[in-house]
Protein backbone atom coordinates (compact mmCIF):
# COMPACT_ATOMS: atom_id res chain seq x y z
CA UNK A 1 0.00 0.00 0.00
CA UNK A 2 0.99 3.76 -0.76
CA UNK A 3 1.62 4.84 2.57
CA UNK A 4 2.76 8.46 1.33
CA UNK A 5 1.47 11.92 3.47
CA UNK A 6 0.13 13.98 0.51
CA UNK A 7 -0.07 18.10 1.18
CA UNK A 8 -2.99 18.11 0.61
CA UNK A 9 -4.88 15.60 2.61
CA UNK A 10 -3.23 17.83 5.56
CA UNK A 11 -4.65 20.90 4.08
CA UNK A 12 -7.99 19.37 4.19
CA UNK A 13 -7.84 18.21 8.05
CA UNK A 14 -6.84 22.00 8.74
CA UNK A 15 -10.05 22.96 6.96
CA UNK A 16 -12.00 20.59 9.39
CA UNK A 17 -11.42 21.76 12.08
CA UNK A 18 -12.12 25.68 10.43
CA UNK A 19 -15.40 23.74 9.53
CA UNK A 20 -15.74 22.86 13.26
CA UNK A 21 -15.17 26.36 14.61
CA UNK A 22 -17.73 28.00 11.76
CA UNK A 23 -20.40 25.47 12.92
CA UNK A 24 -20.09 26.31 16.66
CA UNK A 25 -20.15 29.96 16.02
CA UNK A 26 -23.57 29.33 13.79
CA UNK A 27 -25.30 26.94 16.37
CA UNK A 28 -24.44 30.30 18.71
CA UNK A 29 -26.19 32.28 16.36
CA UNK A 30 -29.15 30.23 15.89
CA UNK A 31 -29.55 30.16 19.47
CA UNK A 32 -29.06 33.79 20.12
CA UNK A 33 -30.34 35.47 17.55
CA UNK A 34 -33.78 35.43 15.95
CA UNK A 35 -35.38 36.40 12.68
CA UNK A 36 -33.72 36.28 9.48
CA UNK A 37 -30.16 36.21 11.51
CA UNK A 38 -31.10 33.14 12.74
CA UNK A 39 -32.69 31.44 9.85
CA UNK A 40 -28.81 32.58 7.73
CA UNK A 41 -27.35 30.61 10.69
CA UNK A 42 -29.47 27.47 10.36
CA UNK A 43 -28.76 27.24 6.59
CA UNK A 44 -25.39 27.87 7.00
CA UNK A 45 -25.01 25.24 10.13
CA UNK A 46 -27.04 22.60 7.87
CA UNK A 47 -24.40 23.18 4.80
CA UNK A 48 -20.91 23.19 6.64
CA UNK A 49 -21.84 19.93 8.58
CA UNK A 50 -22.87 18.48 5.32
CA UNK A 51 -19.39 19.57 3.75
CA UNK A 52 -17.67 18.30 7.21
CA UNK A 53 -19.68 15.09 6.66
CA UNK A 54 -18.58 14.97 2.57
CA UNK A 55 -14.83 16.00 3.01
CA UNK A 56 -14.76 13.24 6.13
CA UNK A 57 -15.98 10.51 4.06
CA UNK A 58 -13.57 11.74 1.17
CA UNK A 59 -10.72 11.14 3.29
CA UNK A 60 -11.82 7.61 4.69
CA UNK A 61 -13.11 6.15 1.11
CA UNK A 62 -11.81 8.68 -1.50
CA UNK A 63 -13.42 10.55 -3.76
CA UNK A 64 -15.13 13.94 -4.61
CA UNK A 65 -11.54 15.23 -5.37
CA UNK A 66 -10.03 13.84 -2.04
CA UNK A 67 -7.33 11.26 -2.32
CA UNK A 68 -8.00 8.64 -0.02
CA UNK A 69 -5.74 8.52 3.35
CA UNK A 70 -3.83 5.23 3.02
CA UNK A 71 -2.32 5.22 6.40
CA UNK A 72 -3.42 2.18 8.58
CA UNK A 73 -3.89 4.13 12.00
CA UNK A 74 -4.92 7.40 10.34
CA UNK A 75 -7.98 5.35 8.22
CA UNK A 76 -8.65 3.55 11.01
CA UNK A 77 -9.04 6.68 13.44
CA UNK A 78 -11.16 8.40 9.97
CA UNK A 79 -13.70 5.32 10.38
CA UNK A 80 -13.78 5.85 14.06
CA UNK A 81 -14.51 10.06 13.63
CA UNK A 82 -16.89 8.69 10.78
CA UNK A 83 -19.11 6.39 12.73
CA UNK A 84 -18.78 9.20 15.49
CA UNK A 85 -20.16 11.81 12.88
CA UNK A 86 -23.36 9.67 11.76
CA UNK A 87 -24.64 10.50 15.66
CA UNK A 88 -23.71 13.81 15.15
CA UNK A 89 -25.60 14.21 11.40
CA UNK A 90 -28.87 12.93 13.23
CA UNK A 91 -28.67 15.64 15.72
CA UNK A 92 -27.66 18.27 13.64
CA UNK A 93 -30.37 16.99 11.47
CA UNK A 94 -33.06 17.95 14.25
CA UNK A 95 -31.13 21.25 14.78
CA UNK A 96 -31.97 22.52 11.29
CA UNK A 97 -35.13 20.85 11.09
CA UNK A 98 -36.36 22.61 14.60
CA UNK A 99 -35.01 26.09 14.01
CA UNK A 100 -38.03 27.02 11.54
CA UNK A 101 -40.26 25.94 14.87
CA UNK A 102 -38.12 27.88 16.99
CA UNK A 103 -38.18 31.28 14.78
CA UNK A 104 -41.48 30.50 14.61
CA UNK A 105 -42.28 30.99 18.68
CA UNK A 106 -40.04 33.64 18.75
CA UNK A 107 -42.47 35.77 16.50
CA UNK A 108 -44.92 34.20 17.53
CA UNK A 109 -44.97 35.15 21.58
CA UNK A 110 -44.26 38.65 19.82
CA UNK A 111 -47.29 39.28 17.43
CA UNK A 112 -49.36 37.94 20.46
CA UNK A 113 -47.65 40.20 22.60
CA UNK A 114 -48.28 42.82 19.98
CA UNK A 115 -51.97 42.57 18.99
CA UNK A 116 -53.79 41.02 22.37
CA UNK A 117 -54.33 45.23 22.80
CA UNK A 118 -55.73 45.82 19.78
CA UNK A 119 -57.89 42.95 19.76
CA UNK A 120 -59.49 43.82 22.75
CA UNK A 121 -59.96 47.58 21.64
CA UNK A 122 -61.56 47.00 18.34
CA UNK A 123 -63.96 44.44 20.34
CA UNK A 124 -65.07 47.60 22.54
CA UNK A 125 -65.30 49.78 19.29
CA UNK A 126 -67.83 47.64 17.90
CA UNK A 127 -70.34 47.16 21.26
CA UNK A 128 -70.56 50.68 21.32
CA UNK A 129 -71.04 51.29 17.67
CA UNK A 130 -74.16 48.74 18.24
CA UNK A 131 -75.34 50.34 21.74
CA UNK A 132 -75.46 53.71 20.05
CA UNK A 133 -77.47 53.25 16.38
CA UNK A 134 -81.00 52.77 17.30
CA UNK A 135 -82.30 51.43 13.50
CA UNK A 136 -83.11 48.58 12.44
CA UNK A 137 -81.11 46.51 11.05
CA UNK A 138 -81.01 42.79 9.10
CA UNK A 139 -79.54 39.58 10.30
CA UNK A 140 -79.42 36.98 7.44
CA UNK A 141 -82.42 39.09 5.61
CA UNK A 142 -84.54 39.36 8.82
CA UNK A 143 -85.28 42.70 10.28
CA UNK A 144 -84.82 43.12 13.68
CA UNK A 145 -85.98 45.74 16.57
CA UNK A 146 -84.03 47.68 18.56
CA UNK A 147 -84.60 45.02 21.35
CA UNK A 148 -84.45 42.29 19.35
CA UNK A 149 -80.90 43.78 18.05
CA UNK A 150 -80.12 44.81 21.63
CA UNK A 151 -80.60 41.21 22.45
CA UNK A 152 -78.61 40.13 19.92
CA UNK A 153 -75.69 42.23 20.84
CA UNK A 154 -75.44 41.76 24.42
CA UNK A 155 -75.44 37.82 23.72
CA UNK A 156 -72.88 38.76 20.99
CA UNK A 157 -70.96 40.48 23.19
CA UNK A 158 -71.25 37.95 25.71
CA UNK A 159 -69.89 35.16 23.33
CA UNK A 160 -67.74 37.94 22.78
CA UNK A 161 -66.80 38.43 26.31
CA UNK A 162 -66.46 34.85 26.45
CA UNK A 163 -64.42 34.35 23.29
CA UNK A 164 -62.06 36.91 24.28
CA UNK A 165 -61.78 35.23 27.80
CA UNK A 166 -60.61 31.88 26.51
CA UNK A 167 -58.83 33.51 23.85
CA UNK A 168 -56.89 35.85 26.13
CA UNK A 169 -56.30 32.95 28.70
CA UNK A 170 -55.28 30.56 25.56
CA UNK A 171 -53.18 33.32 24.64
CA UNK A 172 -51.52 34.06 28.57
CA UNK A 173 -51.02 30.52 28.74
CA UNK A 174 -49.43 30.10 25.94
CA UNK A 175 -47.45 33.56 26.24
CA UNK A 176 -46.44 31.94 30.08
CA UNK A 177 -45.62 28.75 27.80
CA UNK A 178 -43.30 30.63 25.33
CA UNK A 179 -41.50 32.41 28.25
CA UNK A 180 -40.83 29.21 30.12
CA UNK A 181 -39.68 27.58 26.87
CA UNK A 182 -38.04 30.69 26.20
CA UNK A 183 -35.99 30.74 29.81
CA UNK A 184 -35.38 27.22 29.22
CA UNK A 185 -34.40 28.17 25.60
CA UNK A 186 -31.98 30.74 27.43
CA UNK A 187 -30.68 28.68 29.54
CA UNK A 188 -29.91 26.16 27.31
CA UNK A 189 -28.82 28.79 24.79
CA UNK A 190 -26.40 30.28 27.51
CA UNK A 191 -25.07 26.46 28.76
CA UNK A 192 -24.62 25.70 24.61
CA UNK A 193 -22.99 29.10 24.39
CA UNK A 194 -20.57 28.53 27.92
CA UNK A 195 -19.95 25.02 26.25
CA UNK A 196 -19.29 26.73 22.52
CA UNK A 197 -17.22 29.12 24.09
CA UNK A 198 -14.89 26.16 26.11
CA UNK A 199 -14.49 24.45 23.51
CA UNK A 200 -13.57 27.37 20.91
CA UNK A 201 -11.26 28.21 24.01
CA UNK A 202 -9.77 25.10 24.06
CA UNK A 203 -9.45 24.76 20.50
CA UNK A 204 -7.97 28.35 20.32
CA UNK A 205 -4.17 27.52 19.70
CA UNK A 206 -5.43 24.30 17.05
CA UNK A 207 -5.43 27.68 14.54
CA UNK A 208 -1.82 28.06 14.98
CA UNK A 209 -0.86 24.04 14.62
CA UNK A 210 -1.26 23.59 18.52
CA UNK A 211 -2.13 19.50 18.14
CA UNK A 212 -1.45 19.34 22.23
CA UNK A 213 -4.77 20.82 22.57
CA UNK A 214 -7.75 18.02 23.91
CA UNK A 215 -11.44 19.14 24.12
CA UNK A 216 -13.16 18.58 27.24
CA UNK A 217 -16.32 15.94 26.21
CA UNK A 218 -19.12 16.80 28.25
CA UNK A 219 -22.73 16.12 28.40
CA UNK A 220 -23.67 19.49 26.50
CA UNK A 221 -23.93 19.39 23.25
CA UNK A 222 -20.87 20.21 22.04
CA UNK A 223 -19.43 17.16 23.93
CA UNK A 224 -20.00 14.90 20.46
CA UNK A 225 -18.29 17.47 18.49
CA UNK A 226 -15.72 18.03 20.88
CA UNK A 227 -15.61 13.76 20.84
CA UNK A 228 -15.37 14.15 17.10
CA UNK A 229 -12.65 16.86 17.70
CA UNK A 230 -10.41 15.08 19.64
CA UNK A 231 -10.59 12.29 17.45
CA UNK A 232 -9.78 14.56 14.22
CA UNK A 233 -6.68 16.09 16.40
CA UNK A 234 -5.85 12.37 17.19
CA UNK A 235 -5.83 11.83 13.53
CA UNK A 236 -4.05 14.86 13.09
CA UNK A 237 -1.24 14.21 15.48
CA UNK A 238 -0.78 10.68 13.94
CA UNK A 239 -0.79 12.16 10.60
CA UNK A 240 2.10 14.81 11.58
CA UNK A 241 3.85 12.49 13.42
CA UNK A 242 3.82 10.03 10.15
CA UNK A 243 4.96 13.02 8.05
CA UNK A 244 7.84 14.17 10.02
CA UNK A 245 8.88 10.19 10.68
CA UNK A 246 8.52 9.46 6.69
CA UNK A 247 10.10 12.38 5.38
CA UNK A 248 13.20 11.82 8.20
CA UNK A 249 13.22 7.92 6.99
CA UNK A 250 13.15 9.35 3.01
CA UNK A 251 15.63 12.02 4.19
CA UNK A 252 18.33 9.30 5.35
CA UNK A 253 16.82 6.59 2.66
CA UNK A 254 17.64 9.47 0.03
CA UNK A 255 21.16 10.01 1.59
CA UNK A 256 21.75 6.30 1.61
CA UNK A 257 20.14 6.28 -2.14
CA UNK A 258 22.71 9.33 -2.85
CA UNK A 259 25.67 7.54 -1.92
CA UNK A 260 24.83 4.47 -3.55
CA UNK A 261 24.14 5.77 -6.92
CA UNK A 262 27.33 7.98 -6.76
CA UNK A 263 29.13 5.00 -6.08
CA UNK A 264 27.24 3.27 -8.84
CA UNK A 265 27.97 6.20 -11.20
CA UNK A 266 32.18 5.74 -10.33
CA UNK A 267 31.58 1.67 -10.54
CA UNK A 268 29.56 2.31 -13.76
CA UNK A 269 32.89 4.42 -15.13
CA UNK A 270 35.51 2.08 -13.44
CA UNK A 271 33.08 -0.89 -15.26
CA UNK A 272 33.31 1.25 -18.55
CA UNK A 273 36.74 1.56 -18.72
CA UNK A 274 37.39 -2.40 -18.01
CA UNK A 275 34.67 -3.87 -20.37
CA UNK A 276 36.68 -1.11 -22.96
CA UNK A 277 39.90 -3.03 -21.95
CA UNK A 278 38.52 -6.16 -22.05
CA UNK A 279 37.02 -5.72 -25.42
CA UNK A 280 40.28 -4.68 -26.91
CA UNK A 281 41.93 -7.86 -25.57
CA UNK A 282 38.84 -9.66 -27.01
CA UNK A 283 40.02 -7.87 -30.32
CA UNK A 284 43.25 -8.75 -30.02
CA UNK A 285 42.35 -12.18 -28.89
CA UNK A 286 39.89 -12.73 -31.93
CA UNK A 287 43.08 -11.32 -34.59
CA UNK A 288 45.13 -14.05 -32.93
CA UNK A 289 42.62 -16.97 -33.15
CA UNK A 290 42.08 -15.98 -36.92
CA UNK A 291 46.22 -16.38 -37.50
CA UNK A 292 45.67 -19.37 -35.28
CA UNK A 293 42.83 -20.96 -37.84
CA UNK A 294 45.40 -20.05 -40.51
CA UNK A 295 47.90 -21.38 -39.39
CA UNK A 296 46.27 -24.60 -38.89
CA UNK A 297 44.79 -24.45 -41.95
CA UNK A 298 48.53 -25.11 -43.25
CA UNK A 299 49.33 -27.18 -40.37
CA UNK A 300 46.28 -29.17 -41.65
CA UNK A 301 47.51 -29.01 -45.55
CA UNK A 302 51.27 -30.20 -44.04
CA UNK A 303 49.91 -32.60 -42.14
CA UNK A 304 48.17 -34.33 -44.83
CA UNK A 305 51.79 -34.04 -47.02
CA UNK A 306 53.07 -35.38 -44.47
CA UNK A 307 50.43 -38.84 -44.04
CA UNK A 308 51.40 -39.03 -47.93
CA UNK A 309 55.17 -38.80 -47.44
CA UNK A 310 54.75 -41.36 -44.71
CA UNK A 311 52.53 -43.40 -47.11
CA UNK A 312 55.54 -43.11 -49.57
CA UNK A 313 57.85 -43.85 -47.27
CA UNK A 314 56.10 -47.23 -45.91
CA UNK A 315 55.32 -48.06 -49.46
CA UNK A 316 59.61 -47.94 -50.31
CA UNK A 317 60.57 -49.44 -46.56
CA UNK A 318 58.16 -52.40 -47.92
CA UNK A 319 59.93 -52.79 -51.27
CA UNK A 320 63.40 -51.97 -49.40
CA UNK A 321 62.17 -55.35 -47.19
CA UNK A 322 61.23 -56.90 -50.01
CA UNK A 323 64.70 -56.03 -51.70
CA UNK A 324 66.33 -57.31 -48.84
CA UNK A 325 64.76 -60.65 -48.70
CA UNK A 326 65.92 -61.46 -52.28
CA UNK A 327 69.38 -60.39 -50.96
CA UNK A 328 69.49 -62.29 -48.23
CA UNK A 329 68.36 -65.14 -50.77
CA UNK A 330 70.60 -64.56 -53.29
CA UNK A 331 73.58 -64.22 -50.55
CA UNK A 332 72.41 -67.52 -49.06
CA UNK A 333 72.53 -69.26 -52.28
CA UNK A 334 75.51 -67.40 -52.75
CA UNK A 335 77.23 -69.04 -49.92
CA UNK A 336 76.02 -72.23 -50.61
CA UNK A 337 77.84 -72.07 -53.46
CA UNK A 338 80.78 -70.61 -51.34
CA UNK A 339 80.55 -73.80 -49.02
CA UNK A 340 80.67 -76.16 -51.72
CA UNK A 341 83.72 -74.49 -53.87
CA UNK A 342 85.47 -74.83 -50.22
CA UNK A 343 84.52 -78.40 -50.37
CA UNK A 344 85.71 -78.57 -54.17
CA UNK A 345 88.96 -77.28 -53.08
CA UNK A 346 89.13 -79.33 -50.54
CA UNK A 347 89.28 -82.38 -52.66
CA UNK A 348 91.34 -80.60 -54.94
CA UNK A 349 93.64 -80.29 -51.73
CA UNK A 350 93.04 -84.00 -51.56
CA UNK A 351 93.98 -84.33 -54.83
CA UNK A 352 97.01 -82.43 -54.95
CA UNK A 353 98.35 -84.32 -51.57
CA UNK A 354 98.07 -87.60 -53.53
CA UNK A 355 99.74 -86.04 -56.53
CA UNK A 356 102.83 -84.61 -54.31
CA UNK A 357 102.61 -88.41 -52.70
CA UNK A 358 103.14 -89.70 -56.13
CA UNK A 359 105.49 -86.83 -57.08
CA UNK A 360 107.56 -88.78 -53.66
CA UNK A 361 107.52 -91.67 -54.76
CA UNK A 362 108.72 -90.61 -58.52
CA UNK A 363 111.55 -89.19 -57.04
CA UNK A 364 112.56 -92.00 -55.17
CA UNK A 365 111.57 -94.27 -57.67
CA UNK A 366 114.27 -91.79 -60.21
CA UNK A 367 116.40 -91.88 -57.16
CA UNK A 368 116.91 -95.40 -57.37
CA UNK A 369 117.15 -95.90 -61.12
CA UNK A 370 119.80 -94.00 -61.45
CA UNK A 371 121.49 -95.59 -58.50
CA UNK A 372 121.30 -98.90 -60.59
CA UNK A 373 122.11 -96.91 -63.49
CA UNK A 374 124.96 -95.67 -62.01
CA UNK A 375 125.28 -99.25 -60.57
CA UNK A 376 125.00 -100.61 -64.56
CA UNK A 377 127.56 -98.60 -66.02
CA UNK A 378 127.18 -97.86 -69.65
CA UNK A 379 124.34 -100.16 -69.96
CA UNK A 380 122.53 -98.10 -67.32
CA UNK A 381 123.29 -94.76 -68.74
CA UNK A 382 120.40 -94.07 -71.13
CA UNK A 383 118.36 -95.55 -68.33
CA UNK A 384 120.33 -92.82 -65.99
CA UNK A 385 119.35 -90.05 -68.14
CA UNK A 386 115.21 -91.21 -67.95
CA UNK A 387 115.70 -91.53 -64.71
CA UNK A 388 117.50 -87.95 -64.21
CA UNK A 389 114.43 -86.67 -67.02
CA UNK A 390 111.88 -88.39 -64.39
CA UNK A 391 113.45 -87.21 -61.37
CA UNK A 392 113.20 -84.13 -62.58
CA UNK A 393 109.34 -84.18 -63.55
CA UNK A 394 109.02 -85.55 -60.19
CA UNK A 395 110.37 -82.55 -58.78
CA UNK A 396 108.60 -80.41 -60.81
CA UNK A 397 105.46 -82.08 -60.10
CA UNK A 398 106.41 -81.71 -56.58
CA UNK A 399 106.96 -77.95 -57.54
CA UNK A 400 103.43 -77.43 -59.17
CA UNK A 401 101.43 -79.83 -56.53
CA UNK A 402 103.25 -77.02 -53.40
CA UNK A 403 102.26 -73.99 -55.91
CA UNK A 404 98.52 -75.90 -55.88
CA UNK A 405 98.41 -76.41 -52.53
CA UNK A 406 99.83 -73.34 -51.82
CA UNK A 407 96.46 -71.83 -53.72
CA UNK A 408 93.59 -74.83 -52.67
CA UNK A 409 95.00 -73.21 -48.89
CA UNK A 410 94.77 -69.61 -50.15
CA UNK A 411 91.04 -70.36 -51.96
CA UNK A 412 89.86 -72.63 -48.72
CA UNK A 413 91.24 -69.68 -46.67
CA UNK A 414 89.45 -67.31 -48.94
CA UNK A 415 86.34 -69.22 -48.93
CA UNK A 416 85.96 -69.83 -45.43
CA UNK A 417 86.51 -66.34 -45.02
CA UNK A 418 84.03 -65.56 -47.60
CA UNK A 419 81.59 -67.97 -45.78
CA UNK A 420 81.51 -66.27 -42.75
CA UNK A 421 81.12 -63.03 -44.68
CA UNK A 422 78.45 -64.19 -46.52
CA UNK A 423 77.57 -65.57 -42.64
CA UNK A 424 77.63 -62.56 -41.31
CA UNK A 425 76.14 -60.47 -44.51
CA UNK A 426 73.09 -62.69 -44.05
CA UNK A 427 73.07 -61.80 -40.12
CA UNK A 428 72.88 -58.49 -40.89
CA UNK A 429 70.61 -58.72 -44.35
CA UNK A 430 68.17 -60.63 -41.66
CA UNK A 431 68.53 -57.75 -38.91
CA UNK A 432 68.68 -54.99 -41.77
CA UNK A 433 65.27 -56.78 -42.79
CA UNK A 434 63.78 -57.01 -39.21
CA UNK A 435 64.91 -53.33 -38.95
CA UNK A 436 63.24 -52.77 -41.99
CA UNK A 437 59.56 -54.45 -40.90
CA UNK A 438 60.30 -52.47 -37.79
CA UNK A 439 60.92 -49.30 -39.50
CA UNK A 440 58.20 -50.32 -42.01
CA UNK A 441 55.76 -50.73 -38.50
CA UNK A 442 57.08 -47.58 -37.53
CA UNK A 443 56.51 -45.57 -40.79
CA UNK A 444 52.68 -47.14 -40.40
CA UNK A 445 51.97 -45.53 -37.04
CA UNK A 446 53.55 -42.28 -38.13
CA UNK A 447 51.39 -42.81 -40.96
CA UNK A 448 48.46 -43.52 -38.66
CA UNK A 449 49.75 -40.76 -36.15
CA UNK A 450 50.08 -38.26 -38.94
CA UNK A 451 46.46 -38.91 -40.55
CA UNK A 452 44.97 -38.49 -36.82
CA UNK A 453 46.99 -35.38 -36.27
CA UNK A 454 45.89 -34.10 -39.67
CA UNK A 455 42.43 -34.65 -38.20
CA UNK A 456 43.01 -33.29 -35.02
CA UNK A 457 44.50 -30.18 -36.82
CA UNK A 458 41.99 -30.13 -39.20
CA UNK A 459 39.31 -29.75 -36.02
CA UNK A 460 41.89 -27.41 -34.30
CA UNK A 461 41.53 -25.20 -37.40
CA UNK A 462 37.52 -25.47 -37.47
CA UNK A 463 37.70 -24.72 -33.38
CA UNK A 464 39.60 -21.67 -34.04
CA UNK A 465 37.64 -20.33 -36.65
CA UNK A 466 34.26 -20.86 -34.32
CA UNK A 467 36.71 -19.37 -31.39
CA UNK A 468 37.30 -16.43 -33.90
CA UNK A 469 33.99 -16.08 -34.41
CA UNK A 470 32.60 -16.33 -31.33
CA UNK A 471 35.31 -13.68 -30.35
CA UNK A 472 34.27 -11.30 -32.32
CA UNK A 473 30.86 -11.67 -31.50
CA UNK A 474 32.00 -11.36 -27.61
CA UNK A 475 33.86 -8.32 -29.24
CA UNK A 476 30.76 -6.95 -30.75
CA UNK A 477 28.21 -7.83 -27.72
CA UNK A 478 31.46 -6.09 -25.39
CA UNK A 479 30.89 -2.77 -27.45
CA UNK A 480 27.38 -2.82 -26.60
CA UNK A 481 27.47 -3.72 -23.09
CA UNK A 482 30.24 -0.63 -23.29
CA UNK A 483 27.55 1.33 -24.65
CA UNK A 484 24.77 0.26 -22.32
CA UNK A 485 27.16 0.93 -19.30
CA UNK A 486 27.68 4.64 -20.69
CA UNK A 487 23.97 5.05 -20.42
CA UNK A 488 24.06 3.34 -17.31
CA UNK A 489 26.36 5.63 -16.15
CA UNK A 490 24.47 8.73 -17.69
CA UNK A 491 21.49 7.19 -15.92
CA UNK A 492 22.89 7.17 -12.31
CA UNK A 493 23.96 10.65 -12.65
CA UNK A 494 20.07 11.65 -13.74
CA UNK A 495 19.04 9.09 -10.68
CA UNK A 496 21.45 11.17 -8.13
CA UNK A 497 20.07 14.20 -9.65
CA UNK A 498 16.23 12.94 -9.21
CA UNK A 499 17.19 11.71 -5.54
CA UNK A 500 18.24 15.10 -4.67
CA UNK A 501 15.13 16.79 -5.45
CA UNK A 502 13.57 13.83 -3.79
CA UNK A 503 15.15 14.91 -0.46
CA UNK A 504 14.13 18.46 -1.29
CA UNK A 505 11.23 17.84 -1.51
CA UNK A 506 11.09 15.44 1.76
CA UNK A 507 12.55 18.78 2.82
CA UNK A 508 10.38 21.28 2.17
CA UNK A 509 7.40 18.25 3.36
CA UNK A 510 8.73 18.57 7.03
CA UNK A 511 8.75 22.27 6.73
CA UNK A 512 5.06 21.97 5.76
CA UNK A 513 4.39 20.33 8.86
CA UNK A 514 7.33 22.28 11.29
CA UNK A 515 4.23 24.58 12.40
CA UNK A 516 2.73 21.92 14.28
CA UNK A 517 3.17 21.33 17.80
CA UNK A 518 2.85 17.83 18.93
CA UNK A 519 2.55 16.31 22.88
CA UNK A 520 5.49 15.11 24.13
Amino acid sequence: ANNRVDTRQVYQATRQLQLGEQIMGDLKRMLSEGGLGAANAADRFGRNVNLFGQVLRGMRDGGAGIERVNIPDSARKLTELTELFKSLETETARIVEKSPELVKVQNAAQGIANKGDALLEATSRLLDQHVESGRQFRVLGIPLTYQVAYGLGMLALILLVVLFYVQNRESRQRLLDAEQRKQETEEQNRRNQDAILQLLDELGNLAEGDLTVQASVTEDITGAIADSVNYAIEALRDLVSTINNTSGLVAAAVQETSAIADGLAKSSEIQARQIENASSTVTQMAQSMDEVSAKTASSADVAEKSVGIAHEGGDRVRRTIHGMNTIREHIQDTSKRIKRLGESSQEIGDIVALINDIADQTNILALNAAIQASAAGDAGRGFAVVADEVQRLAERSSNATKRIETLVKTIQADTNEAVISMEKSTAEVVGGAGLAEKAGEALEEIEKVSARLAELIDEISKSAGQVSEMASRVSTAMISINEITGQTAESSVTTASAIGKLQRLAQELRQSVAGFRLPE
